[in-house]
């Protein structure tokens, strides 16, 4: 990495030389200059010229010659120093092989090698050769100063075991311990470790160099990677190169670009792949089997400021072609053409938070979020079972803390509709409007006070309407459709017509009110009144599916369970429940469809026992009744089995006698009909447990006939169980609340024989 001028032979007689001639052209030209002086002058003359220039040659030569002489030791000197100076710094053994000048001021040496001193047979670093730049002025000086680094041909090779490691040292800066010990009892500060690991990797980047040949390898127990650089230069901290690794069988072939300041920890650096391929993520793919690429992946640190242990940084990082791939998350890629972030990062003792000023992009659209982690110390952490499901103080959830508030500018809607990841949204593709769109998130979480948790999320419209849908017809709710029933697998069950042309079809107006009631009240109290959603019966699933750690509880409205069914697949994906939760949001907000033939279409194409689809099919197969004409217990039975349709007899034993836990069920809903005025206490007081099935049913539910015919008595509902737990499960008289779950009672019991 030579400049012309600058120790360069070309260069150096470019200077002092006419363009094209050489030493001896030269003379010759100087010669014939002088000779009609020298013809005129005595031969005494000439004889004391003679020697004069012959005396000034040998001084000459004798000044060169010491100079070199003395170049050479200080030379030897200064990197003597170098060594002893970096041996300080770092538990390291650094041999350096011969070093020679090359021209003025450029010195060749032969190898290198750096060995930690904890491990005098794992070599770190080795170079075949390496060439550097030296000012001769500050050499003679005292205070050489080294430029242009140049390694040819080397290798570093980290190590790292359950218990220790070869490289570590290189940012963990030695020094006097603080006065005050840090208390290491409240979690790991994260702001102090990740300002070491940046002043480290700054202080050891040189401001020139230009490395050949470099082979990065590591080894853990858990992983490997092997990193080969055919070159990376760094010139007036301008960074290029190109990279091919390989990280856990993860190969990818990089270039890289950018800008680095290591005195003021700034940088910007550009990574992007090779060849029109992908960079590919091995860590996220081997950790999480989630696939992570981009094309091009930009990245800026423009401050850090630390203060009281903790980190401030400033920065952006933006990506083209950002693709994730994970079966939970979607049954395809997730693509993000454009996206990225400005942030303001806070790190410090167990906990980390992006800051007001942080600004995240997808295409045009902008979000503003503020976010925040924290762990609490080991012995605040509080666990139990009705608590907040945990067992031990040390789970990943223990003592966790989240709080995020996120909004978004005032968007026109088709900036909006842009923005939805592809492969996200499939029946919104090409979906366009008119108007603007805010969206708005809150969440609180506490694990020590799991009940508290508090979550809300929504778009706010101001004079935004569908201009034209997307790959589905949202109205097609509206006509007759054809219907595709799907099982779990996704297999398809049967197609049907929705709508007048099935004869099969049943208007809302000829379905039975007690069914309609006992639906509504079991799975969504205010379907009629809410746009989509129920906020609290979403917390309150949410607190019981994280303290089971299960999905124990669904907090799907009608509108949710109807959209799931007719527009999406049976994927069970983050992805398709947040496609869910916006067609939901769209049909209800722009009163697309009314609310009566959203359930009128809901009741005819549920599922209500194995290939049981309708409310016309299911009164028929249970009771072999037309829906309009079924009673109050009958229309209790049918809501109750909706969470789990192919466990239908699962409410009865063997001879066809009711389980406590329907009883329980059937009792609950009625009161809570009879007390929102749905049924009169002459209709509640009329439910009974000994229901009959003429329909196709009775089979499967009576599967076995009494040896006696002793009639069988139920115990006293009322003195069973006491109702309290499950109304507050379904919140009550509070209108915001409901479920759509299996419901369990406190206790179970076997109906005592006579």
């Amino acid at each position: 990495m030579r400049r012309r001028g600058y120790g360069s032979r070309d260069g150096f007689r470019y200077l002092c030389y006419p363009s094209g001639s050489g030493f001896g052209t030269t003379l010759a030209y100087a010669f014939r200059s002088f000779l009609p002086l020298l013809v005129r002058v005595t031969s005494a003359t000439k004889k004391k010229i003679g020697i004069g220039l012959g005396i000034l040659v040998v001084l000459l030569g004798v000044a060169l010659g010491v100079f070199l002489l003395k170049r050479q030791q200080l030379l030897d000197y200064a990197l003597q120093r170098a060594k002893a100076k970096v041996e300080r710094k770092y538990p390291v053994t650094l041999t350096l092989g011969t070093a020679r000048f090359t021209d003025l001021n450029t010195v060749g040496i032969a190898g290198m090698s750096m060995v930690p001193t904890a491990a005098p047979t794992d070599t770190l670093l080795r170079a075949r050769n390496m060439t550097v730049s030296l000012s001769v002025k500050s050499l003679f000086a005292g205070r050489p100063v080294f430029s242009n680094l140049e390694i040819n041909d080397a290798q570093l090779t980290a190590r790292k075991t359950a218990t220790s490691d070869n490289f570590s040292f290189l940012y963990k800066k030695k020094g006097a311990q603080p006065a005050t010990p840090r208390d290491t009892t409240k979690g790991v500060n994260y702001g102090l470790l990740v300002n070491q690991l940046l002043e480290g990797s700054f202080d050891n980047i040189p401001e020139e160099a230009d490395f050949r040949n470099f082979l990065v390898t590591f080894e853990s127990p858990r992983h490997r990677a092997r990193i080969t650089m055919p070159r990376l230069a760094i010139e007036d901290g301008d960074i290029s190169g190109q990279v091919t690794a390989v990280i856990d069988s993860v190969e990818n072939r990089v270039g890289v670009q950018g800008h680095v300041e290591p005195g003021d920890y700034a940088l910007t650096a550009e990574v992007f792949g090779l060849g029109r391929r992908p960079v590919v993520l091995p860590y996220v793919l081997r950790r999480y089997g989630a696939r992570v690429q981009f094309d091009t992946l930009r990245l800026s640190l423009t401050d850090k400021e630390l203060d009281d242990d903790e980190l401030t940084v400033r920065g952006t990082a933006s990506a083209a072609n950002f693709i994730v791939n994970h079966p939970k998350l979607s049954d395809r890629d997730v693509r993000f053409p454009r996206g990225g972030i400005d942030f303001v990062a806070r790190l410090g003792q167990a906990f980390a938070a992006l800051d007001k000023g942080t600004k995240v992009t997808l295409n045009r659209m902008e979000f503003f979020p503020v976010v925040s982690v924290r762990k609490l110390p080991v012995n605040e952490r509080v666990i139990g079972k009705m608590v907040n499901g945990l067992r031990s103080r040390s789970e990943a959830l223990a003592g966790l803390q989240v709080k995020a508030d996120v909004e978004s500018a005032e968007t026109p809607a088709n900036t909006f509709f842009e923005a939805l990841p592809e492969g996200m949204f499939n029946t919104l593709e090409g979906m366009q409007g008119e108007g603007t769109l805010t969206y708005r998130l809150h969440l609180a979480l506490d694990m020590n006070q799991l009940d508290s948790l508090e979550f809300n999320s929504g778009l706010t419209p101001k004079n935004f309407r569908i201009s034209r849908f997307g790959r589905e017809n949202l109205n097609k709710l509206n006509e007759d459709f054809p219907y595709t029933a799907y099982n779990d697998k996704g297999d398809s069950i049967k197609t049907f017509t929705v709508g007048p042309s099935n004869p099969k079809f049943t208007p809302y107006n000829e379905v039975a009110d007690y069914l309609k009631g006992a639906i509504m009240t079991a799975e969504d109290p205010r379907f009629m009144t809410h746009k989509g959603f129920m906020e609290k019966a979403f917390v309150k699933s949410a607190i019981q599916n994280i303290k089971e750690k299960r999905f124990a509880r669904g907090g799907s409205t009608i509108s949710m369970q109807l959209v799931k069914n007719v527009f999406l697949t049976r994927q069970k994906t983050v992805t398709r429940k947040i496609e869910e939760a916006l067609i939901v949001w769209l049909i209800e907000n722009t009163r697309l469809v009314s609310k009566e033939r959203m359930f009128e279409v809901y009741l005819n194409i549920i599922e209500w026992g194995p290939k049981i689809y309708g409310v016309n099919e299911a009164a028929r197969f249970y009771f072999d009744k037309q829906p309009g004409n079924l009673n109050l217990s009958e229309s209790l039975y049918l809501a109750s089995i909706i969470p789990r349709p192919k466990r239908y007899q699962m409410s009865f034993n063997q001879y066809g006698e009711m389980r406590s836990s329907a009883r329980y069920f059937h009792r609950l809903i009625a009161d809570l009909m009879e007390r929102k005025g749905m049924i009169s206490e002459e209709a509640r007081n009329s439910v009974t447990y000994n229901l009959s099935f003429p329909g196709r049913a009775h089979g499967s539910i009576f599967r076995a006939v009494r040896p006696d015919t002793t009639r069988t008595v139920f115990a006293a509902d009322s003195s069973q169980f006491e109702p309290l737990n499950l109304i507050d499960l379904l919140g009550g008289q509070a209108p915001d609340a409901g479920v759509n779950t299996t419901i369990t009672p406190p206790a179970t019991t076997t109906p005592p024989k006579e």
